[in-house]
């Protein structure tokens, strides 16, 4: 039984998203971020960048228990274990898998991040960093749009762990202020992952954050 560290955002998301992919039991052990739990000495024994998710997997790769922090980590971690096709096993479908894994992790992650902490309910009024952000966000949006025209699925035509990266960030398109609408190829991406049971009961691990 892997023990998840989890809360509820996007990076948060992938990690349970992907244990209901790959089928593989967890424990949900609930990190208010909010509240100040990712800097708690306990967590900080599993996770010394005090960031969510992160899973415990009692069964590793050498025997003992295995910690694993950082969401892509995870996600390439749990799909090697498990041997899914969500990470191919053939050399240039595993790399077009990585590099959109790392699309999402370099720039679709901190950019909508970004975008979501200055246009959603901000502390204080920053136009230059809502201009930015959300000009960006909008430009990655453009990016997937494009490569959704010609392929099913962000590494071509397999449902992979680049989409389930990515989800659950796009999944919060109104908090960064993007119509779907805008990016046709992206919502028909979307409403597609979104109509997968293993996605639905991903999404509704942790509480809305």
């Amino acid at each position: 039984m892997i023990d998840l560290y989890t809360w509820g955002t996007p990076n948060g998301r992938k990690a349970s998203v992907m244990l209901e992919e790959v089928e593989l039991p967890y424990n949900v052990h609930l990190i208010a971020i909010g509240k100040g739990d990712q800097h708690k000495p306990e967590f900080l024994a599993i996770n010394p960048n005090s960031k969510i998710p992160a899973i415990v997997d009692p069964d590793g790769p050498v025997g003992g228990p295995y910690t694993v922090f950082e969401s892509g980590a995870i996600l390439i971690y749990l799909a090697e274990k498990t041997g899914s096709d969500l990470l191919p096993t053939d050399p240039r479908a595993r790399y077009d898998t990585l590099q959109w894994l790392m699309f999402q992790m370099g720039g679709v992650g901190p950019m909508f991040g970004q975008a979501h902490h200055f246009l959603f309910r901000p502390k204080e009024d920053v136009p230059y960093g809502k201009t930015r952000y959300h000009n960006e966000t909008k430009r990655l949006y453009g990016v997937m749009d494009t490569r959704l025209g010609d392929v099913a699925y962000l590494a071509g035509s397999n449902y992979s762990i680049a989409d389930v990266a990515t989800y659950p960030w796009v999944s919060r398109h109104e908090r960064h202020q993007v119509d779907l609408n805008a990016f046709p190829n992206v919502k028909r991406w979307f409403d597609e992952i979104s109509s997968r049971p293993a996605v639905q009961k991903g999404m509704s691990v942790p509480p809305d954050a």
